[in-house]
């Protein structure tokens, strides 16, 4: 026996499936805002770091400093977020099932899926708009940038990362995650172009950071904020890492 639609109130069956998402995007940034030190690692230790290279001479960077320095924490941040928080996130779900036991509702995985990404993103915004504000303040000058190769270089850079976030938290083991994750973030940090300009580099290792996502999105960053115009390898490194860690994390993410 069937019923006409409207029968039965509240009627029976999933939901709409643009709410459920808009839950899980605000369920994820709520988690990603809420843990002291995922704050910590998105914000405040970006913001220390824009303060202290704006304002303190120890790391070389080109004049305006405010620009320069904006340019290496927006990588930074955007390399925490995507990358750090993402994959330890993930890591840590696979470890307690929370993914297979979202997996079992109505909830479609690929659903669970770009409900991290979205979490990821306002994290990312937020970020943006918080240390621009702050950049602001020390002297940077919006309009003496490229808004336009500052955003794509934000959507690009984020996408990498984060593919190579999901690939990392989607494979290991939640403690082996949190200890390469953690590793990794100091290395390209120090050594992958965000804090130190590849051309202050040694000539092979110089090489070698043009060619990771830190190094390219940070060498673009700075030069777009200046108002110049990033080279095309910039876009072409971020792409090649986005759709190899992409494709690699299909075919290897665990949900458990």
């Amino acid at each position: 026996m069937t019923f006409s639609p409207g029968t039965f109130t509240p009627a029976p069956g999933r939901g709409q499936l643009g709410r459920m998402l808009a839950t899980q995007v605000v369920l994820e940034t709520k988690l990603a805002l809420r843990q002291g030190e995922q704050v910590l690692l998105t914000l405040i230790i970006p913001l220390a770091l824009l303060v202290g290279l704006t304002l303190l001479r120890v790391v070389p960077l080109p004049e305006p400093r405010a620009t320069s320095a904006l340019g290496t924490v927006l990588a930074l941040a955007i390399m925490s977020t995507a990358f750090t928080s993402q994959a330890i996130s993930l890591g840590f779900d696979r470890r307690y099932g929370v993914l297979r036991r979202l997996a079992a509702t109505a909830v479609p995985r690929w659903l669970i899926v770009c409900g991290r990404l979205g979490g990821m993103a306002a994290v990312v915004l937020v970020q943006v708009v918080v240390l621009a504000v702050v950049a602001i303040a020390l002297g940077w000058r919006p309009g003496a940038g490229s808004p336009g190769w500052v955003c794509l270089l934000i959507v690009l850079g984020t996408a990498a990362f984060g593919a190579v976030g999901v690939l990392l938290g989607g494979t290991l083991r939640a403690e082996l995650t949190l200890a390469v994750a953690n590793v990794v973030w100091f290395v390209l940090l120090f050594a992958g172009g965000v804090l130190v300009p590849a051309a202050a580099l040694p000539g092979p290792l110089a090489t070698v950071v043009q060619l990771l996502p830190s190094g390219a999105l940070a060498e673009g960053l700075r030069t777009a904020l200046a108002g110049g115009t990033p080279s095309l390898g910039h876009v072409v490194v971020l792409l090649v890492w986005t759709l190899v860690a992409g494709g690699v994390a299909t075919r290897t993410v665990r949900w458990s």
